[in-house]
């Protein structure tokens, strides 16, 4: 409170003449009336700063999120309440720019934790924090689900409620299948997904096989595998998706191949019957289907609606793939109406489906929560740079290096270096490079590279690789933890470089809604020129398609039927979707 001084002659009878008379009373009453009301504003400063710092508090509070974790794309701090009447309790919010347009999400629409009606409510969050936390860490998905998938799925989940793993719907189908016949139609029919091949391509057939299940009204069951059940939550309330261990048929999976008798394809071969496809569904109880990449050309009359026809039969189907087939059942004409209600806009297939079916485990969202925050979250912009070497020997290549280099610098993805003479830093804009590779010599290279000169932006680079394993170890827990928490890290980036070929590329730039720059393959131990291309669409590629004409029954280009479904920019022959515009 300010101090208050008389002056120096108010009590010298000389100078004032009324120190003993009237005067005097008045300056008395005054000086009362002044203190009163210097009393009263004081008090009012006082309430004016307690209601300030109430009303922070309480905006902070109100609804804040459920694990308590600090929103990525903002920081959050409290400046103390100072001694003095000026200073104020403030709340400071600092937004993090995006890397094209400076988009930042709104709080509220960060707290969309269910996606935009995607997934389900009502899950304990405590059994599996990522399900809900996901939205803290991403930005806004540019893409919303269609009500008519979002309805489909709520559809799907009363389904697999009542006709899951041990329900009686279950048991009386499992008869069906101890018998090896099928006498009448079932309330429950089911695929089976045998887990099979590295964890991109699970990740990627996974959603395909789930795709397909919408599609013809089954039920989706999971083989557990060596490492399934600890490396995805159960996406479905209630009953679980993965296959009992109890099967009947879970010992012979791992021989299942295209010489089984129940394998679909074989049927077909083997049959001199003209309608050998009719009678194959009326006489088995389960059907074998063999899509991986070898699969020959009756395995890829799966893709024929007149095959479809008879396998809606069948009450079981065991399938084996190591492909993302989506773009064919794109093709296949029963299932063209359904699947563009549920994805008016193509591209989108993966993007839904792999956000709403995988879902890390506590220990993976671990490696994933713990090395964003500590490496990730504070920078303005975050690169993702997947690096997958298909050559033979002991790397890093120089050709691969030079290629990622290129890329960058050729897309203004990262800035240049400056090796002639120091630049003054005039910025202060940072950029976090995550690169995701089996060798760290990459990693490395990139890293000495932004710490030994200046950019000549001023931009600060950091270089970050979480893990460096020198090999795939697909059977190893603790590896396939890192490389799912890898691919996750890499779908929270703001702009992504993958490798041709690669799934696991695939699965990041389709979870994190980005179109990245994909690297070209190399011939002959030689950097591409161009070496890198923006892609269509942010949909994985399907490798290993079929070229056939169902009803003409000759060869076509599958990949001109439709103007939905292109060759990869990756790979000439596969096929992907794409949105017409």
């Amino acid at each position: 409170m300010k101090r208050f001084r008389r002056n120096p002659d108010e009590n010298d009878p000389g100078t004032n003449p009324d120190v003993e008379g009237e005067g005097l009373f008045l300056r008395d009453q005054e000086r009362k009336c002044g203190l009163s009301s210097m009393r009263l504003m004081g008090f009012l400063v006082v309430a004016l700063m307690v209601f300030s710092v109430v009303f922070s508090v309480s905006v902070v509070l109100k609804d804040p999120p459920s694990d308590g974790v600090l929103e990525s794309g903002k920081e959050i701090r409290f400046l103390d309440v100072l001694e003095s009447s000026k200073e104020e309790t403030v709340l400071e919010v600092k937004p993090q720019k995006g890397p094209e347009d400076d988009y930042a999400p709104s709080l509220e629409a960060r707290k969309d934790k269910l996606l935009g009606g995607l997934l389900q409510a009502g899950f304990d969050e405590r059994s599996c924090a990522s399900r809900y936390q996901s939205a803290l860490y991403r930005k806004e998905s540019q893409h919303k689900p269609s009500p008519y998938l979002i309805s489909r799925l709520r559809s799907y989940e009363a389904l697999h409620k009542r006709c899951g793993p041990y329900t009686e719907s279950y048991n009386k189908t499992l008869e069906k299948l101890k018998t090896n016949h099928q006498l009448e139609p079932t309330d429950c029919n089911y695929l089976v997904w045998i887990s099979f091949s590295g964890l991109g391509n699970r990740i990627l057939t996974l959603a395909s096989a789930f795709l397909y299940a919408l599609l013809t009204n089954r039920v989706l069951l999971v083989d557990p595998g060596t490492d399934m059940v600890d490396l995805f939550c159960e996406p479905f309330p209630e009953v679980s998706w993965f296959l009992p261990s109890d099967f009947p048929l879970k010992n012979q999976f791992n021989s299942f191949d295209q010489k089984s008798p129940h394998c679909y394809g074989r049927m077909l071969k083997n049959s001199t019957f003209a309608n050998s496809s009719r009678l194959i569904s009326s006489s088995f109880s389960f059907v074998y289907l063999h899509l991986v990449h070898d699969y020959d050309d009756q395995d890829k009359l799966f893709f024929c609606d007149e095959d479809q026809t008879s396998l809606m039969e069948v009450p079981w189907l065991i399938m084996k793939t190591d492909n993302y087939f989506v773009p064919s059942l794109f093709l296949v004409p029963s299932f063209e109406q359904e699947l563009s209600n549920l994805f008016p806009r193509k591209e989108t297939v993966f993007h839904f489906l792999g956000r709403y079916l995988f879902h890390p485990t506590d220990p993976v969202w671990g490696l994933v929560t713990r090395y964003y925050q500590a490496y990730l979250a504070k920078a303005d912009e975050r690169i993702g740079i997947q690096i997958r070497v298909f050559d033979t020997g002991i790397g890093p290549f120089q050709h691969v290096l030079d290629q990622i280099i290129a890329c960058a610098l050729k897309e203004n993805l990262l800035p240049d270096i400056s090796r002639e003479k120091p630049i003054i830093n005039q910025s202060q804009k940072s950029k976090a490079v995550l690169i995701t590779s089996l060798s760290a010599g990459y990693f490395e290279r990139v890293r000495d590279m932004y710490w030994e000169y200046p950019t000549v932006t001023g931009e600060v680079i950091s270089v970050h690789q979480p893990s460096h394993e020198e090999y795939q170890q697909t059977e190893k827990h603790f590896h396939n933890r890192k490389a799912w928490a890898e691919m996750y890290l890499l779908s929270l980036t703001d702009v992504l470089v993958t490798s041709s070929w690669s799934t696991f590329g695939y699965v990041a730039q389709s979870l994190g809604g980005l179109k990245p720059w994909v690297l070209y393959k190399p011939e002959n131990r030689t950097a591409p020129d161009p070496p890198c291309r923006r892609v269509m669409s942010m949909e994985p590629c399907f490798h290993a398609p079929p070229f056939y004409d169902c009803k003409a029954k000759r060869g076509i280009d599958t990949g001109e039927v439709v103007p939905h479904v292109r060759h990869c920019e990756d790979m000439s022959w596969g096929l992907k979707l794409v949105d017409n515009e």
